[in-house]
């Protein structure tokens, strides 16, 4: 049985294992909205972008490009986000499993001989993936990049799988990553990178204006121009979905934490009143029965 002196300390250990989970809780928090923000911001370029591809598409004019260029999928580049730090719950692993299940979806659609490589973007989501290397399957770690990188190190990541794309290296890519809906939900989703197609603009709800529109230089070079800006924009928009979702992950793994941390302290105050109360009670009665006797 534990003495009141051990009581204490767990008490104390507690206490402050509440009071870092509460202080880290807020500091996600305050992350996941700057992530949000973020993604506001981003908003409005990409709509104009796809708005600019959709009058494009609805024009006379006939278009071309290699990023377009659709070839028997041999070899499919998967990009998957993660994190580099943990405390935040099932995260990675989710993520992973969800692979799991989409890997074995590319090898009915494109054939038992498929040979994907998984860039993981991230520490633990690396580690997580490792478990799925084999059998056709080649994990590796994204180059330069981390679950914190932006701006710059975004777009040469970007740029790095476009030339794997246009070199043949791969027929096709993907990215896999959790899709920020709210700050208790967010889903596993992946998004169809390379080769490019017009039904992704369709899809996305985006049509053509009604305002009639002069094409300078020609459309062909806006059209060759854009693509590649539609791609920046999907990896940063990518991006910052994936560092709002870990955010909001660990926000949920530290309330719950805290939530725990607080369960206990409750039972272990109680358990060391019941002990307070019983080593009083003890006294008294030693006192009592020492002025019976005299």
């Amino acid at each position: 049985m534990a003495t009141l002196r051990e009581l204490k300390g767990r008490i104390g250990s507690v206490a402050s294992s509440e009071k870092i989970t509460g202080a880290m809780k807020m500091i996600s928090s305050a992350k996941m909205h700057k992530a949000e923000g973020e993604l506001r911001r981003l908003q409005p370029y990409r709509d104009n972008i796809e708005s600019i591809i959709a009058n494009l598409l609805a024009s006379d004019a006939t278009f071309t490009s290699p990023l377009t260029e659709e070839r028997p999928v041999a070899h499919l580049t998967l990009v998957v986000l993660g994190s580099d730090d943990g405390l935040c719950g099932a995260y990675n692993v989710n993520l992973a499993k969800m692979l799991d299940a989409h890997i074995a979806e590319l090898r009915q659609k494109y054939g038992a001989d498929l040979h994907i490589t998984i860039v993981a973007v991230g520490r633990k989501m690396f580690k997580a993936c490792q478990r799925l290397s084999g059998a056709g399957v080649e994990v590796q770690a994204a180059p330069g990049v981390d679950s914190k990188s932006e701006g710059a190190q975004v777009k040469q990541f970007e740029a790095s799988l476009r030339d794997r794309f246009l070199l043949g290296e791969t027929d096709a890519v993907e990215m896999a990553y959790m899709h920020y809906i709210s700050a208790g939900r967010q889903r596993a989703r992946v998004d169809h990178m390379l080769p490019m197609s017009a039904d992704a603009f369709a899809t996305d709800g985006k049509t053509a204006t009604d305002k009639p529109y002069l094409f300078e230089p020609d459309a062909q070079t806006i059209f060759a121009t854009v693509l590649p800006m539609y791609l920046l924009a999907m990896a940063q928009e990518v991006f910052v979905e994936n560092r709002a979702s870990e955010q909001a992950a660990r926000v949920m793994a530290m309330q719950a934490a805290n939530d725990n941390a607080k369960k206990l302290l409750d039972q272990l105050r109680l358990e060391y009143n019941k002990l307070r109360q019983q080593s009083i009670t003890t006294e008294l009665l030693d006192i009592v029965g020492g002025q019976v006797r005299d």
